[in-house]
């Protein structure tokens, strides 16, 4: 101790304060603050507004020297360091000084992101980042070798040996915050693969996704066949029902080992064909095959029963089938799923 004492006397006025700097931000993380302290402590320390954002959430945190919430507007340009977690970027911190920037600004917004950092990380172990696609491959190919799957997923942070989700996903959201979503409070990773959305994580709530989301879910012990299972199940999915669960297909997985040359000219999925190129027909028979009602098929379309009738009875003629009988609506539905199946858009 007394040897570091002895140093410590040595150092310049700099070093001194830079090592004032990182004992600071020691302090703090030792202490465990939250992020409106760390805050707080940063704005007194460095005598000018400090701030800092996580993407995740709409609020930005700013605080005056005087510890007090910063009101007035956000300059254009402050000096900023990013947050990270995992290599990916989830925020930033900031400080906003008038003028020429501090000798040690830099070294102060670094600490300040490495203890947001730990902050972000210690609430939120389960983090939901945009992982390594090679890691992802290794864990979902059917040609990876266990000891390789095991180590992907170890490094993703998931256990080997506990239930794995795998979501199969066409979005234009990003998939980091849909897997925020599914998935709040568990480890979820998301990546893009092959041009497929992936999303790995140890729960899925179905009821979650946003809207404009297209999702199959596969949950084989083993990930390379619950990516199987999630690829099969994401062909299933339409407009009215947009999440499918591999395990609630039942026999109707079995349509994927029809070639697709049978399945086109089977008449009953060709007539579907046909119908598909009037979108309002298409919807409408979605619609009543998901729900197998009149009145619930209008609730869904949002249009009144009359219309959704008249309709159906055009379809009725188009398709060649009494959708009203159970043993035509059956054929309806077995042939919409085969039509769709013949669609390669999540392959």
């Amino acid at each position: 101790m007394d040897a570091l004492a002895l140093r410590l006397a040595q150092l310049d006025t700099e070093a001194e304060a830079a090592v004032r700097v990182v004992m600071f931000y020691d302090t703090l993380m030792r202490r465990r603050v939250g992020l409106p302290a760390l805050v707080r402590a940063s704005a007194a320390f460095a005598e000018c507004v400090a701030g800092v954002r996580l993407f995740g959430t709409a609020r930005a945190i700013r605080m005056s020297p005087d510890g007090r919430e910063a009101s007035d507007p956000e300059p254009c340009a402050p000096m900023t360091a990013p947050i990270t977690l995992d290599e990916e970027e989830v925020g930033v911190v900031w400080l906003e000084r008038p003028g020429t920037p501090g000798p040690f600004d830099e070294l102060l917004l670094e600490r300040l992101a490495i203890a947001v950092t730990a902050i972000v990380e210690k609430r939120d172990p389960s983090h939901p980042t945009m992982t390594d696609p090679a890691l992802v491959e290794l864990a979902i190919s059917s040609g990876s070798d266990e000891a390789a799957r095991t180590r992907a997923l170890r490094l993703m942070g998931f256990c080997a040996g506990l239930p794995l989700h795998i979501v199969a996903i066409r979005s234009e959201i990003p998939l980091d915050q849909v897997g925020r979503l599914i998935c709040p409070s568990r480890p979820v990773k998301a990546a893009t693969l092959a041009g497929a959305g992936v999303i790995l994580a140890t729960t899925v709530d179905a009821n979650r996704f946003p809207a404009g989301v297209a999702a199959g879910i596969g949950t084989a012990h083993s990930p390379d066949l619950a990516w199987r299972q999630a690829l099969t199940a994401l062909r299933f999915t339409g407009p009215h029902e947009p999440v499918v669960r591999y395990a609630d297909l039942g026999a109707l997985a079995l349509l994927t080992d029809i070639p697709k040359d049978a399945a086109r000219s089977n008449a009953d999925v060709a007539a579907v064909a046909r119908l598909a190129d009037n979108r309002e027909d298409l919807d409408t028979l979605d619609a009543y095959c998901a729900t197998g009602s009149l009145r619930r098929a209008a609730h869904l379309l949002h249009l009144h029963h009359s219309s959704v009738a008249r309709r159906l009875d055009h379809i009725e003629r188009t398709l060649g089938i009494a959708l009203a009988e159970p043993r035509g609506l059956a054929r309806a539905r077995l042939a919409l799923a085969a039509w769709r199946l013949l669609d390669d858009r999540a392959l």
